[in-house]
């Protein structure tokens, strides 16, 4: 098992450990004062379905991941999607004025989805 792997591995279930069990928990890393997910996104000024549209893809990215240890093909738009999404992430917290802290893992994950989309282009380019 190579770094990437090891890496979408982390970043997968990261994800799920967010989106399916820490979903209705408060954190120290939720934006603005919210004390689950959901009021997260509300904080951002998100409309409600913008919470569905991005749980969907950051849950089908995971799995992505995890099935790109044994399809790679999939990997690269699992990363890229992930990655797309921590800027988003990261504009969010910007936007509510929320201390750094608080943007640490999407930071942290963007830079992973980052590095693993990086080996699996050159990865399929050689």
């Amino acid at each position: 098992m190579n770094i990437s792997e090891i890496l979408q591995i982390i970043i997968a279930l990261g994800l799920i450990n967010v989106w399916l069990f820490r979903n209705s928990k408060s954190t120290d890393y939720r934006g603005g004062s919210a004390k689950n997910l959901k009021q997260e996104f509300a904080a951002y000024g998100l409309p409600s379905w913008v919470y569905y549209v991005v749980g969907s893809l950051k849950m089908g990215s995971a799995l992505a991941l995890i099935l790109g240890l044994h399809h790679s093909s999939v990997t690269l738009t699992a990363s890229v999607i992930i990655a797309v999404l921590m800027v988003g992430a990261l504009c969010m917290h910007i936007k509510v004025k929320d201390h750094f802290k608080k943007s640490v893992p999407a930071l942290v994950m963007l830079i992973m989805s980052l590095f693993v989309a990086y080996t699996n282009f050159h990865q399929g380019i050689n």
